[in-house]
């Protein structure tokens, strides 16, 4: 299968979740899981329900941050607590070569709290940095506000754009998922440089 028909097969059961009752229910449970340990985005789900009612965007902005930064808190503690038992083969199936890890510790050296900020908006699966912050000790207090700003940043950018020009973003989204996708990845990197720069 193409990855364009993939990628539109998804958009499409997500489409379908995000009209049914359960959809804001969803987004919440599915944004917890991914900061902690599930490989599956939830932008998708929060970007098809705002699409499908522009005018609550801010709504499952508020959602899908809450429940992100609720999983980052539950990673946090995997992390910390049960690492053996849990965080270890967390970390051997996202991050076999512990290269992605290396990068938190260095982030955090270089940066400490600023650090965790650019892992919440950046394509870096944000759930090796909050497993890596429990594992590494980090201050639970300065992380837990660097989730809220960066998811915060991340989630709400996304909103904004919709609740502002869902009808053209939606019609630009089913027609070119595969650039999307690439815009978005190349945005989060370009303000990755900005704040190292700055």
């Amino acid at each position: 299968m193409k990855i364009q028909q993939l990628c539109k097969r998804v958009y499409d059961s997500t489409i379908a979740l995000s009209e049914s009752r359960y959809g804001a229910i969803a987004l919440f449970f599915l944004a917890a899981a991914e900061s902690a340990f599930l490989p599956l985005p939830a932008n998708v789900l929060l970007m098809a329900l705002c699409l499908g009612k522009p005018s609550a965007s801010f709504r499952f902005a508020t959602i899908c941050t809450v429940g992100s930064v609720l999983g980052g808190i539950l990673g946090y503690g995997i992390g910390l607590f049960a690492f053996e038992a849990v965080g270890k083969p967390l970390l051997n199936f996202y991050d076999p070569q512990r290269q992605v890890f290396t990068e938190v510790k260095n982030l955090y050296h270089d940066w400490g709290f600023w650090g965790v900020v650019i892992a919440a908006i950046t394509p870096i699966p944000y759930k090796l940095f909050t497993l890596g912050s429990g594992i590494l000790k980090f201050d639970f207090v300065q992380f837990l506000l660097a989730s809220i700003v960066g998811r915060s940043l991340r989630i709400f950018t996304v909103c904004t754009l919709i609740f502002f020009f869902g009808d053209r973003i939606k019609t630009w989204l089913e027609g070119n998922l595969i650039e999307s996708i690439a815009v978005i990845g190349t945005l989060a990197i370009a303000l990755l440089l900005l704040l190292k720069l700055f």
